[in-house]
């Protein structure tokens, strides 16, 4: 294998920022002159306690949560969540609404069937999952414990460009694959929750952002360790927590933060996923699967048509240096996934290669 390091399109877990990685490495045997690594100290440590805070107040800043509002560090996945939501917030009614726009929402809605009544506010699988709806086209039921979206979809390629408004129903949200890269008002959401492996950290860690007022009315029958109550009375410390995801994290911010913070970030994205969407539509060979207007800043998807060319493209295209360019098993083709971490350069060199393959095909 060659040290240079490639350009990698994973959908996650996906490239981390160079800057942190190093210091992390630099790091990784005597942190901070402490004579150990964060991987080997105790959890419950004045030395680890700080880097929690540290990161911690780091995204709160960041993000801007507002008071009222709990951060916690939780190991589930974000999978986890699909569970831990339900049992803990539809007791209030017994009811939920779920947006189904892609594959994860639709896991999350059918684990949460087994907890209440759930209603379907829209399912955009009639078309394949290529387009996210507009506000007018949600059915809300309004005595829903709460409203369910996932923001980005990985899989198909597309991205909530609007926050539904659902009146006194908190808004729940998954926003594993697209946090931290724009400003997002949190003061609107009763529970934001990320899986950390495509913008945060290494996979491993699922941050959870609560409203304090959502948590407490957990059903009889949730287990422990899945009370957002109980973790946040322990502080995210019931159990060891995630540490060496939760330094990564601590790094990746201070990343985001000199590189001009959330709004950086969505200048960044903007520039990066531009000029990639310019490029396949300027192609005769390429077609995107998300339709305009509800097209993912995060993960581009695309294909020629043929299964055969689909497939030379992701060789020549590994070859060449830009990896994990193969799409989902679930729609195949390609997809790209341009996270926080992918620099300008990657995606200008992705679209150069692209035009090429496109001239020779």
């Amino acid at each position: 294998m060659s040290d240079q390091r490639v350009y990698n399109f994973a959908a996650g877990p996906s490239m981390l920022p160079l800057s942190a990685l190093e210091r992390a490495g630099s790091e990784i045997a005597n942190y901070r002159g402490s004579g150990m690594s964060v991987m080997e100290m105790s959890h419950r440590s004045k030395i680890f306690m700080d880097i929690f805070d540290e990161t911690q107040a780091k995204l709160r800043r960041l993000m801007q949560v507002p008071e009222g509002y709990h951060i916690l560090f939780l190991q589930t996945g974000a999978s986890g969540q699909f569970s831990m939501i339900p049992l803990n917030l539809i007791g209030r009614t017994g009811k939920a609404d779920y947006a189904v726009t892609g594959n994860f929402s639709g896991l999350a809605c059918k684990e949460a069937g087994k907890y209440g009544q759930i209603h379907l506010a829209c399912d955009t699988s009639d078309r394949g999952h290529c387009y996210i709806p507009r506000q007018e086209e949600l059915d809300l039921d309004p005595e829903a414990s709460y409203f369910y979206y996932c923001a980005n979809n990985t899989i198909y390629g597309t991205e909530w460009d609007y926050v539904p408004e659902t009146g006194d129903v908190p808004l729940v949200c998954d926003m594993s694959s697209d946090i931290l890269s724009m400003p997002v008002d949190v003061s609107r959401f009763g529970l934001i929750y990320a899986g950390a492996q495509k913008n945060m950290a290494p996979a491993g860690l699922t941050v959870v952002i609560i409203k304090d007022d959502l948590a407490g009315h957990h059903l009889p029958f949730t287990p422990l360790m899945m009370e957002y109550q109980l973790q946040i009375d322990k502080g995210s410390m019931y159990n060891t927590p995630p540490c060496w995801c939760i330094y990564m994290l601590g790094l990746t911010l201070d990343w985001v933060e000199e590189n001009g913070g959330l709004e950086g970030m969505e200048r960044l994205r903007s520039l990066r996923s531009g000029m990639l969407y310019d490029v396949l539509d300027g192609s005769r060979l390429f077609t995107c699967h998300a339709d305009k207007g509800s097209r993912s800043g995060m993960n581009v998807t695309f294909r020629t048509g043929s299964e055969e060319l689909d497939a030379k493209f992701v060789k020549e295209a590994a070859e060449a240096g830009f990896l994990n360019l193969k799409g989902h098993r679930m729609t195949g083709g390609m997809r790209a996934s341009i996270y926080n971490a992918m620099p300008v350069e990657g995606v200008e060199g992705l679209c150069r290669f692209i035009q090429t393959f496109d001239r020779d095909n």
